[in-house]
Parts: C-alpha cells; sequence; structure tokens
C-alpha cells in the first residue's frame, strides 16, 4: 500500500514537474516526491519538518485549514505566512472520495506555476490516492473488529477462528514482523483513535481490562533505570534474564534497596482476565490494544513512539489514577498474538506499579514482573505477609521493600528513606517479629520481596 502512494504522488510530481507531498486528513505524512533541485527554496521549513517529523504543527494546520481545503473539490491557492513558520505558498490539491476529504497532496508555488490542464491531470490522480485511501480505511475499521476477536476470544476454535479472520484480512502483511501495544486505563470516555492515526498501526481496539480495586500510592520519582523503554529489545527470543544484585554490606541485619514508597493494592488479575469477555467493562475497565508494523526485530521505535503519544494524548479521568503502556517482544507472524497481548498488558500493569518502569515499559524491561503477573488471578496474600500488608503497618512496609530494593544494603537503604541506620534496623526487627521471617535468610527475603511486588499490582 505504502508503495502505491509513492507511485502516485511520484506520477504527480511528475505531471507538474515539482516534488509533491501526500499527507492525511490529519496532515501526517504518507508519501513525498524526491527533493533533486539546486534551489534550496524548494525546502522550507514547513516541508522538511513533515517528512523528518511525518507531521505538521497546529499552527501550520489551522492556517491551511482557514484557506477551506476541507470543502475544497479542486486546487486550492495558499500564500506564505512567516508568523506561522510558512515561508513559501503553496498549491493544495484536497484528495476525495465520494464527497469526503480523506488527504491532501501539498505543492509549493510558483510563478507562473502549473496549468489548469496540468492541476487537472494531478487531481485525476488524487481521485486514485482517494480510492486507495477509503479501501485502506475500510480495511482498518474492519481489521480492528477481527483484532477484537482474536484479543476476547475463548481458547480453542473460537480462537482459532478470530485468528484466521484475522490474517485474511491482514493479507501478506499477517506474515510480517509487527509487536502489541496495550495502553491501560483507556476510560470509555477516550475516543479511539482510528488505524490511520497511529503510525505504523494495522489495527487498534478496546479491549476489557480489571478495574483496581484502590488507589495506588506513587514512589518518590527516581531516575530511570533499567525499565526504562529505549527501544531495544532482547538479544534472544526470552529476552534478558533479571539483572543481578550488589551484594550484602556485610553490616548486621545487613541491608535492602529501593527508591520509594510501596504502593497499595491495584488489580491482581492475571494479564489473560483483560481478553476475556469475564473482564470488567464498567467506566474505565478497559485498556487500548494496537497491533503495529516493524521494520526490524532490534527497533522497536516504532511502538515505543506509538505507545508515548497515546499515554499522553488525552488525561485519564479523575481518580482513576496513571496511565502507561506496555510494549510486547516483536514476533513474524500471528501465531504467538496471544504470548504478545500477555506481555504487552503485562508491562503496562507493571508500569503502572511501579512508575520507575513508565510511561511506556517493554516486557524485555520489567524483570521480575515478567513472572509476577503470570500469577494466577485472585490469589491471597502469603499468610506470613498477610499482616505486614494491612494498611495499619504501610510503613514498615514500605521499610521493608526499599531495604530489599537496596539488595540488602542497610546504608543505601536508610538513604534512600531519608532516616538514620539505626531507625531501620529497629524497623526491619518489627517486620521480622511481624512476619516471623528472617531476614538474614535468602529465601525469606525472596518470599517478601515478592509479596510486596505482588501487592503493587
Amino acid at each position: 500500500m505504502k508503495g502505491d502512494y509513492q507511485e502516485l504522488v511520484d506520477e504527480i510530481s511528475g505531471l507538474l514537474g515539482v516534488p509533491a507531498t501526500l499527507e492525511n486528513r490529519d496532515f501526517e505524512l504518507i508519501a513525498f516526491g524526491a527533493h533533486d533541485s539546486d534551489d534550496d527554496s524548494t525546502m522550507d521549513p514547513v516541508r522538511t519538518r513533515s517528512i523528518l517529523t511525518r507531521k505538521s504543527t497546529a499552527e501550520v494546520r489551522s492556517w491551511f485549514e482557514g484557506f477551506g481545503i476541507t470543502r475544497a473539490a479542486g486546487p486550492v491557492r495558499i500564500p506564505a505566512a512567516p508568523e506561522a513558520g510558512v515561508l513559501r505558498g503553496r498549491i493544495c490539491l484536497p484528495v476525495r472520495h465520494r464527497g469526503i476529504v480523506l488527504g491532501y497532496v501539498w505543492l509549493l508555488d510558483s510563478r507562473p506555476g502549473p496549468t489548469a490542464a496540468q492541476l487537472a491531470s494531478a487531481m485525476d490522480v488524487t481521485d486514485r490516492i482517494g480510492a486507495l485511501l477509503a479501501d485502506e480505511e475500510r480495511a482498518g475499521a474492519d481489521l480492528s473488529r477481527e483484532f477484537r476477536a482474536v484479543l476476547t476470544a475463548e481458547r480453542g476454535w473460537q480462537y482459532d477462528m478470530a485468528l484466521a479472520a484475522l490474517r485474511t484480512a491482514l493479507g501478506p502483511a499477517a506474515d510480517g514482523l509487527h509487536t502489541v501495544v496495550c495502553v491501560a486505563p483507556w476510560s470509555s470516555l477516550d475516543e479511539a483513535p482510528s488505524a490511520r492515526a497511529v503510525a505504523g498501526a494495522s489495527a487498534l481496539c478496546t479491549v476489557p481490562w480489571p478495574r483496581p480495586r484502590g488507589p495506588v500510592e506513587q514512589r518518590p520519582a527516581a531516575a530511570p533505570g533499567p525499565g526504562a523503554v529505549t527501544g531495544a529489545p532482547p538479544a534472544g527470543p526470552g529476552g534478558p534474564g533479571v539483572p543481578g544484585r550488589d551484594g550484602r554490606d556485610g553490616t548486621a541485619g545487613s541491608g535492602r534497596t529501593g527508591q520509594g514508597a510501596r504502593g497499595g493494592r491495584g488489580p491482581d488479575e492475571d494479564p489473560r482476565t483483560a481478553l476475556g469477555p469475564a473482564g470488567d467493562g464498567g467506566a474505565d475497565g478497559h485498556a487500548l490494544a494496537v497491533l503495529v508494523r516493524l521494520r526490524a526485530a532490534d527497533v522497536l521505535a516504532p511502538a515505543v513512539g506509538a505507545a508515548g503519544r497515546l499515554v499522553e494524548a488525552t488525561g485519564t479521568r479523575a481518580g482513576t489514577g496513571t496511565r502507561a503502556a506496555g510494549v510486547a517482544l516483536p514476533r513474524r507472524g500471528t501465531v504467538g498474538l496471544d504470548a504478545s497481548w500477555r506481555e504487552a498488558a503485562s508491562a503496562a500493569r507493571a508500569a503502572l506499579a511501579e512508575p520507575r518502569h513508565g510511561p511506556v515499559a517493554a516486557w524485555a524491561s520489567i524483570g521480575p514482573y515478567r513472572l509476577l503477573t503470570a500469577l494466577p488471578s485472585g490469589l491471597s496474600p502469603d499468610p506470613v505477609t498477610a499482616a505486614l500488608l494491612a494498611p495499619a503497618h504501610a510503613e514498615l512496609a514500605r521499610t521493608a521493600e526499599v531495604f530489599l530494593d537496596c539488595a540488602g544494603q542497610a546504608g543505601r537503604a536508610a538513604a534512600a528513606l531519608g532516616i538514620h541506620r539505626q531507625t531501620l534496623y529497629y524497623r526491619l526487627s518489627r517486620v521480622e517479629r511481624l512476619t516471623g521471617l528472617d531476614l538474614d535468610e535468602g529465601e525469606d527475603r525472596l518470599l517478601l520481596h515478592m509479596a510486596l511486588k505482588a501487592a503493587r499490582l
């Protein structure tokens, strides 16, 4: 499809003798003609920005739309506007299909400029572009329905049939490289964008998402750590191992990490819960799922960028908490689509539970949350740690989590908590009396650490 657009834009450039640029109705770049002129003025800032960032600014869009291009059926000449960053005049060829504007072809204006006959020939080409855009828009809507069917189908023949339908709708692209993005929570008040509005998206849809049972207490801000998305997926199919911990500092009652406070409980459901009809369909019981095309397995940037823009697009409703996104491992073909959704949902849950992982977290980067988010839904706290997780002992739980996050290093933990080391030891002794655990024993530490992290979810 991209090649078809490029060929048509090149055809217009050839007809008119000037480089053309094609954008959709949201002013997002689709294709552009080659710039082979020695005249640098043909690359004014607006055209350069459109090509480099694939989108025009709000000021430029406002200026252009003020000349009625959304209603025009023929070429529209638009003068320069230096205050809006438009240093050269433009000729806009509206791309319409059945009376509806779907995009615009842009030409830098010059004198004498294209003849009426040339512009008429170019408008004939825009009709073909409009038909392509309309077909793609219809396919995108159908694809979203098929995508939702895959993510919400019961395992077995229903899932197999939904997956087959999605493969048919995708066509040859079904065997391509892709990943899945989960943005949550997605309020019912937030209108889901079309797939065309999200760069690189083949389909998107809303799916049920477990609603948190209580507010999550946020940790203090910390410098991005290994969980921060850099756009690089793991080297192998299983992802990198959990990073090693520093050793103890040798002090009695030795040390433990962390940069912040223990959070309250959020949804403890398994990410698969969000796939089935049993998910909470309440006012904020939804997530946005996006199927994103990739060019290379080691470049997650398209998915990360799309996820970041969706997270920032609109704020969640008051009281619903922070919005975050998760990105699955890249996969070729659709066979592992259910696994991709589990990974994306798990990464989003981890980013919601641990802000240092967000606002966009790759599944490969969330460490122990890869295992914790896979636990069955509805699990009660371990009896040994249940008392510590009670609201009355929130400060002790916070102290224990920071200590364990700091790999048992008392100095680091005390500094992170802003308390004296003796105060830290006193609190840890209370934790041991309350739970019956020995924080000098590795397995006891592991149990407590898992319980505290699971409580965040």
